[in-house]
């Protein structure tokens, strides 16, 4: 993929092969895999001929983060003008994160795993707004987190830290 001089040949289409921990294969473009910071420094230190191994990440969820990757790729694209407008990519983000909770938050680990910062940023902000004005009960109903605070104990906590309870 690399001319004499080392420089990249513009017009060849790198793909690359990842191989996610249930041993599934997706073949994508280097620049979508780029997404990654921390594909692109596996690539960097061991080159992209041989499959990329994510222990950390299931083909459901790694197809998760290749579909987001894709669509970023693409509407950055079109000759330095943008494929779409800002309206239309908050329109398909809200669209991408309608997903199960648990998906939700293993798309979280995976973009944190990957280093891939708008994806993290997305599924995280997603979380915050399905907290946003809940109160700590309606929370726990929400995540089905147990309460392992006593009665005083979260009496407690509600004296000491008046201010978040306003």
């Amino acid at each position: 993929a690399r001319g004499r001089g080392g420089e990249m040949d513009e017009a060849e289409v790198v793909k690359v092969t990842l191989k996610s921990s249930d041993e599934e294969s997706f073949e994508v473009l280097e620049e979508v895999a780029n997404m990654s910071e921390t594909i692109r420094n596996m690539i960097e230190d061991t080159g992209a001929e041989a499959p990329i191994p994510l222990p950390n990440v299931t083909g459901k969820v790694l197809s998760k983060v290749i579909e987001y990757c894709e669509a970023k790729v693409q509407s950055k694209k079109a000759n330095g003008v943008p494929a779409k407008t800002e309206e239309e990519n908050k329109a398909w983000e809200s669209e991408f994160v309608k997903l199960d909770q648990g998906t939700l938050f293993q798309l979280i680990l995976a973009a944190n795993y990957l280093n891939i910062k708008e994806l993290l940023d997305l599924t995280c902000y997603t979380v915050a707004n399905m907290i946003k004005g809940k109160s700590p009960e309606e929370i726990r109903k929400a995540f089905n987190i147990k309460n392992d605070f006593t009665p005083e104990e979260e009496e407690e906590v509600r004296r000491e830290h008046q201010w978040a309870f306003d």
